[in-house]
């Protein structure tokens, strides 16, 4: 049995909005398995090793419910567009050239290194329509240590001929010839998901191909959903027969049930769009940066959340300008209060806890039990040293947790990172920062 204890300022939200905080406590791991925090530390763990932090704060890892792996090249840049234009001027271009293997591993090697070097430790990524190069992206994430679902993704009009499957027949081939080697590879960490790009790039054909597959290997799916004005108006003119946005995929079971299934935005879901994804389970990822950055809209997460719905965040790199998931956390909560102020003033802006809760458990659900400290939970954990922000008198951790997301320290303070019990190799981490 491999024991981990873990000796710090402990924190995890248990419940939306509920945020515990375990000043000088011990977390145990047993076999990558939660056993809880502790404040004394008991007798049946006496002479195991710990692994004392000291005043570090420990918190549950990152998840990130929807990241571009292709788009991280040109991250920062093009943010005076929507999102149409957007794609047709920065992201198809350089996802065309992910056609060459060799530029796909140069590029997807600095993806890699920074996902490793980020509070993430469990994320839903986008790959190109390239089976070659998807699988080097699935190589490298499972090099890190990290959890992941990479998608190759799937696309057969409204884009460039380049990044066009030749029919929808020919897509499935490409996506079962991914599938099969993903499963020659025997990695323990990283699945495929399914990854229809949007309703604009995929028809009716394709999606009924995706379906068959998705029955036949049982997997989860990944898309976007009611993200834009100019995008919501494209399905209706490419889709009339759907009664909503989410209807063109329903009707080919891959909406949530059967299917585990991400949705990222739904920023302008129709009550019949939110009832349907209720019904369905379907995840929402929410992404506040890119939401702000492309000029889509804030998305109501406020009544998502009084509905009972599943929401996590999403860095949507590179519509978001950053992988950083504290970002998105601190984005979501600035956002709720505009919804509240111009939208609904009686839509209750989003507290720290509740947002904080997103992040981990609320996103971490899609991988199961994930995202919390508590018994039974995948033993997910990042260490940071918030000592380098000065403060002139006693602070408490919860308020030490804030200012931290607040104040990025994810960028400079992280000093450990564990994922399903395992660390990650943080003097390699240094040795790149």
């Amino acid at each position: 049995m491999k024991t981990i204890i873990l000796k710090g300022n402990i924190c995890h939200t248990p419940e939306c909005g509920r945020l515990e905080t375990y000043p000088n406590s011990y977390l145990v791991c047993e076999n990558g398995i939660c056993k809880g925090v502790f404040h004394d530390l008991p007798k049946k763990y006496e002479g195991f090793p710990i692994c004392d932090y000291g005043e570090n704060l420990i918190i549950p890892g990152m998840v990130d419910l929807h990241i571009h792996a292709p788009q991280f090249a040109f991250r920062g840049t093009g943010m005076d567009q929507e999102l149409l234009e957007w794609l047709k001027m920065r992201t198809y271009p350089e996802e065309m050239k992910y056609a060459d293997p060799a530029y796909a591993r140069r590029a997807y090697c600095l993806f890699a290194e920074q996902m490793k070097k980020s509070a993430t430790t469990r994320a839903a990524i986008f790959g190109t329509i390239h089976k070659d190069a998807t699988l080097i992206l699935m190589d490298l994430m499972e090099e890190t240590g990290l959890v992941s679902f990479v998608g190759k993704t799937n696309m057969d009009r409204e884009a460039p001929p380049e990044l066009m499957e030749k029919s929808a027949g020919s897509a499935a081939v490409d996506t079962l010839e991914f599938l099969n080697a993903v499963q020659k590879r025997n990695y323990r960490n990283t699945k495929p998901i399914l990854t229809p790009r949007f309703i604009p790039c995929c028809s009716d054909e394709l999606l009924a191909e995706l379906s068959k597959i998705q029955k036949e290997f049982d997997l989860p799916v990944q898309s976007h959903l009611s993200e834009n004005p100019d995008e919501v108006s494209l399905v209706k003119k490419l889709v009339p027969e759907a009664a909503f946005y989410g209807e063109g995929y329903d009707r080919y079971g891959l909406f949530g049930r059967p299917a585990s299934t991400i949705m990222a935005h739904c920023v302008y879901s129709s009550d019949a769009e939110i009832n349907r994804m209720l019904e369905n389970g379907v995840w929402i990822a929410h992404c506040a940066n890119s939401n702000m950055n492309l000029s889509s809209g804030i998305a109501p997460i406020r009544k998502y959340i009084e509905f009972g719905m599943r929401v996590g965040l999403g860095s949507d790199v590179a519509g978001g300008q950053t992988e950083s998931i504290f970002r998105a956390i601190t984005d979501t909560i600035q956002v709720s209060k505009l919804y509240w102020r111009y939208l609904d003033d009686k839509a209750k802006p989003l507290s720290f806890p509740e947002s904080f809760y997103l992040a981990t458990k609320g996103g971490g659900s899609f991988w199961g039990k994930v995202g919390s400290f508590e018994e039974g939970y995948a033993f997910d954990a990042i260490v940071i040293d918030d000592s380098l922000i000065p403060c002139p008198h006693d602070i408490g951790v919860a308020d030490r947790l804030e200012r931290a997301v607040y104040l990025g320290m994810d960028i400079t303070g992280i000093r450990a990172k564990f994922v399903n019990g395992k660390p990650i190799d943080m003097e390699d981490l240094k040795r790149n920062q």
